[in-house]
């Protein structure tokens, strides 16, 4: 046998380390690409800012929901902006419109549903449910009613409320009422707070605020504007000194001048200040008040709640969803709309949606969330949620309860205010203060329309 010279010895020596060192190595061998098979490099998670208008405790909800949504989607990170009030946030909105400042998603009250489609920048949520034949079938009716126009839903249902009577159960048991049997119609309302007016306690309270005027026509199935509240054509006129508005303002002076109600002004916290003193015994309020509403006035008394009123010989109607949506920008890439798509399926998601309304008091959007233990045991904490859960689900859907559409509708809901305030203070009798409002807001109207293309 021959024998290996020492140069041959080496060079077998250093093949056999080649050899091992290549198939103990992560490095690829010539020809191989640079990733292993099956393998991609990891990608930065999508981005997907999201503009909100919640504060304090709602927005530590708010933050929770997207912390959690975060942690069970790694390709996608949520990042919640507050940005003010709702009219503050639409205001940044204008001034991001046309540049790529601007979120990824907005939440909007449902208010300014009609500007959002005007502007041409939102992308209707409607695309991604026929795309991927998204179930639809369990969101609320008239919260999904509200937010479709033309046959399509443009944006997301999210938070929604509506405005209940509050009442204070002692004060209607000493004044000799059923505290079972609460007030149905304005007539019915006055009756009582004269019975509840006694010492320092008035018999009611309501904020001056324009929501409630809107909420008193549709509950009597008037419309607020023209061409089917705005939603068969875009709306021309207002229609706020109407037949139903006028009764209406002059049911509110008439108590006035009673001297059973109390005129606080247009906060809506003042009157909840008052009512938990003690100092009136109802008031109007929204459905999102509750739990704050009922803790105030524990040890103090029972808070009842009951339908909205409306005159005995008021047409058919219901009330009109509050609250906001969320709208899609069109101007971010399709991968991040995708992403926007996703959070806005998990916040509708019947868990997502009772943990919402328990610890906000908004409605679910889903009635399948009215399923979830969650609920259920905060429907027994709190029974008069049943009230606003009734409420909704009773009102007749017609143009007038899904809710008027326009432009201008935070300029037109103030002026609406200011003809409250001019009644109750003996400026004008209703029937001129809301025919100067009306007259105001079709102004607006109409300059509003000129812009839109």
């Amino acid at each position: 046998m021959k024998r290996f010279g020492k140069r041959s010895f080496a060079l077998l020596l250093l093949s056999c380390f080649m050899l091992i060192s290549a198939a103990c190595s992560n490095t690829p061998a010539a020809g191989e690409s640079a990733v292993a098979a099956g393998s991609e490099p990891a990608k930065d998670p999508v981005k997907v800012v999201w503009w909100h208008s919640m504060s304090g405790e709602l927005g530590t909800v708010a933050d929770k929901l997207i912390s959690d949504f975060n942690a069970t989607h790694q390709d996608i990170q949520v990042e919640g902006v507050f940005q003010g009030t709702y009219d503050e946030s639409l205001n940044k909105l204008k001034a991001s419109l046309g540049a790529k400042s601007g979120p990824t998603m907005i939440q909007v009250y449902e208010i300014g549903s009609r500007f959002m489609m005007d502007t041409k920048a939102i992308r209707p949520v409607q695309d991604f449910m026929d795309a991927e034949a998204y179930d639809i079938s369990s969101l609320e009716p008239n919260i999904k009613n509200y937010y479709t126009f033309d046959g399509k839903l443009h944006s997301m249902p999210f938070n929604s409320s509506n405005p209940i009577l509050y009442y204070n159960k002692n004060a209607f048991k000493a004044a000799g009422l059923d505290p079972e049997n609460p007030p149905k119609t304005y007539e019915e309302v006055a009756e009582a707070a004269k019975a509840l007016t006694k010492g320092d306690q008035t018999g009611a309270s309501f904020a001056i605020y324009g929501w409630f005027m809107e909420q008193f026509l549709a509950n009597q199935g008037a419309e607020l504007l023209n061409n089917g509240n705005g939603r068969t054509s875009p709306a021309t006129a207002s229609q706020v000194n109407n037949d139903a508005a006028v009764k209406t303002l002059e049911w509110w002076k008439k108590m006035l001048d009673d001297k059973v109600l109390l005129n606080l002004g247009r906060k809506t916290d003042d009157t909840k200040k008052a009512f938990a003193a003690g100092q009136v015994a109802m008031t109007l309020d929204s459905t999102a008040s509750l739990r704050g509403i009922v803790s105030a006035a524990e040890g103090k008394f029972e808070v009842g709640t009951a339908f909205l009123p409306k005159p005995a010989d008021g047409g058919e109607g219901g009330v009109i969803i509050g609250g906001a949506s969320l709208w899609l920008m069109n101007n971010k890439s399709e991968e991040e709309q995708q992403a926007a798509w996703e959070f806005m399926k998990y916040l509708a998601e019947p868990q997502t949606q009772a943990y919402w309304h328990v610890n906000t008091g908004y409605f679910p959007v889903t009635t399948k969330a009215y399923d979830e233990p969650l609920v259920k045991e905060n429907l027994e904490k709190y029974p008069q949620f049943q009230t606003a859960v009734d409420q909704l689900h009773q009102t007749k859907a017609n143009l007038a309860t899904q809710g008027a559409v326009m432009g201008v509708f935070p300029e037109a809901r103030q002026l609406t205010e200011t003809a409250i305030e001019e009644v109750l203070n003996g400026q004008k009798t209703p029937q001129e203060a809301l025919d100067k409002a009306a007259q105001e807001i079709s102004s607006k109207i109409e300059t509003y329309n000129k812009t839109v293309k």
